[in-house]
């Protein structure tokens, strides 16, 4: 079951932390006992590594994160990897569609015009030079003191971040997502959906990753995919398992969590319903292995 960060991180109180409507600041020390961690969010955010370090996992890549490396995490799910080293430390800057949007439109004559050809990505690495690494390190002794912030000023350093991010030229990517949320003020249900149908989600959670209610979210599917979620999502993840069978290394159990069904069971008889053949016997005959 993927953790929701969000609630993790406001029911958490051994965390430092400010919180406000469209922002939220983190100073996460992971356990060291934590390996490997399954995690989802609604809300995108940056995370700059402090110390030790970290693997994040996409449905397609993996990115491996140390001590001053940064990244833009966009809403949906991921599996991180601790390395035992040492402690992991991270900033993290959670920060809502919303937010972007307003500081797009109030600096959008500083900003770089950019094409939308980087969209794909679900983590961006942000080049960290030494202005954006002070930053960072001068947000992360705000968190240290424990001391009360005004969100003001909180507010002006969190735009910093922003500013020096997008106006350096290796960043050339995340600005171009940047302005996509900008001209979009719905998040785009089918690109939600296609990067996360093989997390075990509810179907309200996956309402909230879309930014939508239940119902409008339910509505919005049928319009889009001319099917229920529940029957989508259980074609998708079929058709991920039958291409999962093909590696040798995993076993059904592990085809099965990896695409996302909560039990070996009922994925068994689904498969077999649509493939006639149950996973085991499908992977005989058609991969010989």
């Amino acid at each position: 079951m993927a953790l929701d960060l969000k609630k993790f991180f406001i029911s958490n109180q051994h965390c430092n932390k400010i919180i406000s409507d469209d922002y939220m600041f983190i100073e996460f020390n992971c356990p060291i006992e934590m390996e490997n961690f399954k995690l989802w969010t609604e809300i995108p955010f940056l995370a700059y590594i402090v110390s030790g370090r970290k693997d994040w996992t996409t449905l397609n890549k993996t990115y491996c994160l140390k001590e001053g490396d940064a990244v833009f995490v966009r809403k949906g799910v991921f599996k991180t990897k601790q390395y035992f080293e040492e402690n992991y430390c991270s900033l993290l800057f959670f920060i809502t569609d919303d937010f972007i949007r307003r500081f797009c439109k109030e600096h959008h004559e500083a900003l770089p015009k950019t094409s939308a050809d980087f969209l794909e990505n679900q983590i961006y690495k942000i080049n960290v030079n030494d202005p954006l690494s002070s930053l960072f390190l001068t947000v992360f002794n705000y968190l240290k003191a424990g001391k009360e912030i005004p969100k003001g000023l909180v507010e002006m350093k969190f735009k910093d971040l922003l500013f020096n991010i997008t106006i350096d030229p290796l960043n050339r990517e995340l600005v171009a997502l940047f302005n996509s949320i900008q001209q979009v003020e719905k998040t785009n249900l089918n690109d939600v959906m296609i990067k996360n149908f093989q997390s075990d989600l509810t179907l309200e959670e996956y309402a909230r990753l879309c930014g939508r209610s239940l119902s409008t979210f339910k509505r919005d599917f049928q319009n889009h995919f001319k099917e229920t979620p529940g029957k989508w999502l259980n074609n998708k993840r079929l058709e991920y398992a039958k291409m999962l069978l093909q590696n040798q290394d995993l076993n059904i159990n592990d085809v099965c969590w990896e695409s996302g069904f909560k039990n070996t069971s009922h994925f068994n008889s689904a498969f077999k319903n649509k493939y006639k053949l149950p996973p085991n016997q499908f992977r005989k005959e058609h991969y010989n292995l």
